[in-house]
């Protein structure tokens, strides 16, 4: 039996790097061009790695990582499909109640995951505390300009974040310590858990 590595850092970053680079755009920090360019990572990154940090995830027994990634790998390539096929013309712009809709149903999803995270660590409970809102934010969004751009905030805080927690699990577990922590939730914290997304 050989043992198989933790795909959590891999998937933290792959979101975390993608979101920062959309929400860049959607805060108004940079021209709406870069968002071809963060679609593009978000497709191979932001999905395909994440997916593939669900399959190791799964095959390591972490169900809570594998169901996380492996949902929202998917999530950025549906974003990369839908965007593209958009451009090319291949079916009708999508109405602001459809996106309002789309984004308002992965929030409440988020919200599924954001409970089962109190009994996992204090980095992912403000992590997914703050996807839910940027979900919220950006279903608003569609039809206020501040909104769109509080969001974009909010994604980047989000990024950072999972920057954060990701380094943190690799650093710990390469360097063999609790160099960074992540935030044991109770006293009597499990410390495997607590390392796990």
């Amino acid at each position: 039996f050989k043992m198989v590595a933790s795909g959590s850092p891999l998937g933290l970053f792959a979101f975390s790097v993608t979101c920062i680079l959309l929400n860049i755009v959607n805060a108004g920090i940079s021209d709406p061009t870069l968002a071809n360019l963060a679609i593009s990572h978000g497709l191979f990154f932001g999905g395909l790695a994440q997916f593939v940090a669900a399959m190791w995830e799964f095959a390591a027994g972490n169900l809570f990582p594998a169901t996380a990634f492996g949902s929202y790998g998917p999530f950025w390539i549906s974003i990369a499909a839908f965007t593209w096929a958009q451009e090319a013309g291949l079916y009708a712009a999508a109405q602001e109640i459809d996106l309002a809709l789309y984004f308002m149903t992965w929030c409440c999803f988020t919200v599924l995951i954001w409970i089962i995270t109190f009994k996992l660590n204090k980095a992912m409970v403000a992590i997914f505390t703050l996807v839910v809102l940027l979900f919220l934010f950006l279903a608003i969004g569609e039809y206020s300009v501040a909104f769109h751009k509080l969001a974009g905030w909010v994604g980047i805080a989000y990024g950072c974040l999972g920057l954060y927690a990701g380094f943190a699990m690799l650093l710990n577990e390469t360097w063999k310590g609790e160099f960074l922590p992540l935030g044991v939730i109770g006293s009597h914290g499990d410390e495997t858990t607590a390392e796990k997304v």
